[in-house]
């Protein structure tokens, strides 16, 4: 037995000793892991600054330019109201266009052988042509109010003579429809035309003014 051993160590000598050819390495002690040779480390590139992403430039807004307008208080201007003068407002003195004053109603001028419809101060009718009295029934001058108005007036002095559109304002003296180229017995005579608007114009109390 012990001659066995024997015979197998120096087996396991020349086995190991036959082995270790050219490449090889051998193990320090028998049972040993060979070390790995490994390749030497390739030198890392120095290091870089890591790059950060550039930021995408910020625009920021511009503020928001709020126009001030600087309000203008201007001080309230007061203006007196407007106001119109009455219709029936009279103008002192004459009316206008005519030579009588600005109060009356109807005008009339001997002289010039006219004749006016007058209101608010101004004349609003005529001149119309008239005819006036003859000699000895002459149309005083003066100021007058209208008594009463007979649109088929008859005269009961002068034969029942016709007198239409009859308007009195002093006494027998009216104005009426008649002969324009004849004097009258005191009366204004006027066209029928100005006659119907003499008649329709005044009323009882109407002033009438006649003047030289």
């Amino acid at each position: 037995m012990r001659a066995i051993r024997a015979l197998a160590v120096v087996l396991g000598l020349a086995l190991i000793g036959g082995c270790a050819h050219a490449g090889a390495t051998p193990s320090a002690f028998p049972g040993e892991v060979p070390a790995v040779r490994t390749a030497p480390a390739a030198a890392a590139p120095p290091e870089q600054p890591a790059q950060v992403p550039a930021a995408p430039p910020t625009t920021t807004p511009a503020p928001a330019t709020t126009a001030t307008t600087a309000a203008t208080t201007a001080a309230p201007v007061t203006t007196a109201p407007r106001t119109a003068p009455p219709r029936t407002a009279v103008v002192a003195g004459l009316a206008a266009g005519t030579p009588c004053k600005a109060t009356v109603a109807a005008c009339v001028q001997l002289s010039t052988k006219k004749a006016w419809l007058v209101r608010d101060g101004k004349a609003v009718y005529g001149p119309v042509p008239i005819t006036s009295g003859r000699p000895g029934w002459r149309t005083p001058p003066g100021t007058f109010a209208v008594t009463f108005k007979n649109i088929n007036h008859k005269s009961s002095l002068f034969n029942n003579a016709p007198m239409p559109y009859s308007v009195f304002f002093n006494g027998g003296i009216a104005f009426h429809q008649g002969s324009l180229s004849v004097q009258s017995h005191g009366c204004i005579h006027l066209s029928k035309a100005a006659a119907q608007t003499f008649f329709s114009s005044l009323s009882k109390g109407s002033v009438v003014q006649v003047v030289a």
